[in-house]
């Protein structure tokens, strides 16, 4: 069992009085006097105001002599002695040659493990998260206290912030960034896309601003996703298999990650390590994958459904168990050759690559159920339904030698062992079920 199983968890209207001044007889110099007295003041107060601006530092820069802290975006605090001394000490590695690691979304489901298992390695680890509510963010918050309790800080912020990232940066000199901060969900996509944009191409693009204008540059392991496979038909998928037909907008704006990706290796010298997740699951796994809303559901007595392709075709997933995820995240960054930028310019060539890491084994969607049923002991409700037109896709399978031969990647973990570690997980978490079906 994995050791982080276990572990808990607009100003108001003035009312114009009426008055006969200007409509007396006689009154016409006096009105004319008036108006141009007006306007006289109205421009000068415009400059005022166009001064103000003009002379004000930007947003990002604001200090105040009592508060020393910052803001960023969204008011998240940061700054201060007491806040850099946080910040440096949970990115202190416990050895000479261990790396120091900037998490970027370290309390999500994958972040949380990746730096649970960095710090308990002796590497120096900072986490950045914005908490986000596209899922229940009590859950990242107890990923967080789990994290605190073995020295990793989690900055509150979003990676769109310039001036936080370039913050950190000067308070740590990382030697690597592992960036999974990410918009996830095929679905959500059709109901918030701008999400998507924001977080996955411009909160990556101002990322690798940042990194490549420090010295020395980081290298770079960031999180991909096999949905980059889209219509494809070809399995199991190569990295060599073609990724231009994305069958979702989260699909697209991972792809478009491995361009800019590819763009920002090639012109600054940036290393680069792509990983292609599939399906990762286990325990303080996403809310919003089928096998943790299919536990839940079940428990509560209530309908699942289940997508079968067109002429009753199977669905299947090459499901990932997150232990086995953490052992490729790590090999990536232990591989990870040094970026060869300095101030903004490229020295020469650079590292860039991109790796599948599933399990090689894809289960189809009724079995997980089928598994699901016998750990839970309880018959689920199934309801069959025709796969909607809405990103999902037929069936995933990962073509992982390239892994194996670079990475020594290797998992290990089949579906029924990891489902019943995840299972014992969410029955703990969920207080033996009560609150699950609450």
């Amino acid at each position: 069992m994995s050791h982080i199983d276990s572990a808990p968890s607009t100003p108001g209207k003035v009312k114009m009085e009426k008055s006969s001044y200007f409509f007396t007889r006689g009154g016409g110099a006096r009105w004319h006097y008036s108006l141009a007295k007006l306007t006289v003041w109205s421009f000068a107060f415009l400059a005022l105001i166009l001064i103000f601006f003009l002379r004000s530092p930007a947003p990002s820069t604001i200090t105040s002599a009592a508060d020393p802290s910052r803001r960023s975006l969204r008011n998240y605090n940061w700054g201060g002695s007491a806040w850099e001394k946080r910040v440096r000490a949970s990115a202190r590695a416990r050895s000479s040659n261990g790396l120091t690691v900037l998490v970027t979304g370290a309390a999500g489901f994958v972040g949380t493990h990746v730096s649970s298992a960095l710090k308990r390695r002796g590497d120096g680890v900072l986490g950045i998260d914005n908490f986000n509510d596209y899922y229940d963010p009590s859950l990242k918050r107890a990923r967080q206290a789990l994290l605190e309790r073995t020295g990793v800080f989690i900055v509150e912020g979003d990676i769109n912030d310039e001036a936080l990232l370039r913050k950190l940066f000067e308070v740590v000199p990382f030697t690597h960034v592992m960036h999974l901060a990410a918009q996830a969900g095929v679905r959500y996509a059709m109901e918030n896309p701008g999400s998507y944009v924001h977080s996955n191409i411009a909160g990556f693009v101002n990322l690798l601003e940042v990194c490549k204008s420090v010295n020395p540059q980081p290298a770079i392991v960031w999180a991909s996703s096999s949905s980059v496979y889209g219509l494809n038909t070809k399995v199991p998928f190569s990295e060599k298999d073609r990724t231009d037909q994305p069958a979702s907008l989260y699909a697209a704006t991972k792809k478009a990650g491995e361009e800019i990706a590819h763009t920002y290796n090639h012109i600054y010298g940036l290393s680069l390590t792509g990983l292609r997740f599939f399906t990762v699951y286990g325990p303080w796994g996403r809310p919003d994958m089928a096998y943790f809303f299919f536990t839940k559901d079940i428990l509560k007595g209530k309908q699942i459904a289940i997508f079968e392709a067109a002429n009753h075709g199977t669905v299947a997933r090459d499901f990932t168990y997150i232990d086995d995820i953490v052992k490729g995240c790590l090999g990536a960054l232990d591989t990870a050759e040094k970026s060869t930028g300095s101030g903004g310019k490229k020295r020469g060539p650079a590292q860039l690559r991109v790796f599948n890491l599933g399990n090689t084994s894809p289960v189809p969607v009724s079995e997980l159920v089928s598994i699901l049923e016998r750990l839970l002991k309880v018959k689920a409700k199934r309801n069959i339904m025709k796969l909607p037109r809405n990103g999902d896709v037929q069936y995933t399978h990962a073509n992982i030698s390239y892994a194996q031969r670079e990475l020594g990647y290797k998992p290990t973990t089949d579906l029924q062992s990891g489902l019943k570690k995840f299972v014992r997980w969410y029955l703990n978490y969920y207080s033996d079920g009560k609150k699950a079906v609450e």
